[in-house]
């Protein structure tokens, strides 16, 4: 990853919580790079500390193997960034940021299971059911999911419960089948077909991939209590970006080498799947990608210079080699 300054005009406002214009000057300059180690160091640190090993020890060391196997931790550093913003703290939101996680690392061990999306290795290892058993694995996904809410009640301080009540229903709309399971679901059913049109592929994405994507965003601006004109523009954003996302995963998957991504390269094409450059090709696909992320970083404009970091990752994420 290249260090990548952003520039903003000194003209800035944010919305405050009346959705009324705050003057608001920052520094014009940010290093992309600097920031997210430091977030991800952060979190690396919660999450760690969030599963200790007890009795029966197996179950809790698979849930740690996947937990603490690395990654960007995007969806935690969104979830910190967005309620940053909104005039929250870190430490209000990393619970909930350590919970995303969780789920996030739920839906990778049962993606990887040969009965879903069969894969041997995630994040550069071997995947949970490579080591620990398909049996283990999936209740170590269990395991996960129903201590991620658990966790984000017992360990949040300073919020108020209204906002916490919203931040574990947003979680559960998102990772049901409302979200993340229906989305598995219909990719499930289309793979093999060729009729599969880009209105499809865009549902199973917006479900599988977005929906965790823009409840990281969401979640973080309802622990701070924002108003609905901000949560409304943080969920705009977060699809477009979660949408932006998952082309650029699937541009990956063909361009990219296993060693580059830390998974099995090639294997959409293998499992005979419908993406994006098999409907529009790598630089259309890029090109839409693009257009996406625009998009998301128009309904930040109005933010200011506090919107860079969410800005940052949003350029980011078409600019990525993994």
């Amino acid at each position: 990853m290249n260090t990548q300054v952003f520039e903003r005009s000194p003209q800035n406002s944010q919305l405050d919580q009346h959705g009324e214009f705050e003057h608001q000057i920052n520094e014009a300059t940010f290093d992309l790079k600097t920031y997210l180690s430091e977030r991800r160091a952060q979190v690396e640190v919660a999450l760690d500390q969030s599963i200790t090993v007890v009795y029966p020890e197996k179950i809790y060391e698979a849930m740690r193997y996947s937990l603490l196997a690395g990654g960007k931790r995007l969806r935690p550093i969104l979830c910190l960034a967005s309620c940053e913003l909104t005039g929250g703290t870190v430490e209000m939101a990393m619970p909930t940021a350590c919970a995303l996680e969780m789920i996030h690392t739920m839906s990778l061990i049962h993606d990887d299971l040969p009965a879903m999306d069969n894969d041997d290795y995630r994040r550069g290892r071997l995947t949970n059911h490579k080591v620990y058993g398909e049996d283990i694995a999936i209740l170590a996904g269990d395991g996960l999911l129903a201590y991620a809410f658990e966790f984000i009640v017992e360990k949040t301080k300073q919020v108020q419960a209204e906002h916490l009540l919203q931040v574990v229903a947003k979680l559960g709309h998102a990772v049901a089948a409302t979200g993340l399971v229906g989305g598995q679901v219909l990719d499930l059913q289309s793979e093999g077909q060729d009729n599969i049109d880009v209105e499809t592929l865009n549902f199973i994405h917006t479900h599988k991939t977005g929906a965790l994507l823009e409840a990281s965003v969401v979640c973080g601006a309802l622990l701070a209590g924002a108003n609905n004109e901000v949560l409304h523009r943080f969920s705009r954003y977060a699809c477009n970006i979660g949408l932006a996302f998952q082309i650029i995963d699937d541009v990956l998957d063909v361009t990219a080498t296993s060693e580059e991504l830390g998974k099995t390269a090639g294997k959409d094409q293998k499992a005979h799947k419908v993406t994006y450059p098999s409907v529009w090709g790598i630089e259309k696909s890029r090109h839409q990608a693009k257009e996406l992320v625009e998009e998301a970083k128009a309904e930040l404009a109005p933010f200011g210079e506090k919107s860079i970091p969410l800005m940052a990752i949003a350029d980011f994420i078409t600019t990525r080699t993994h």
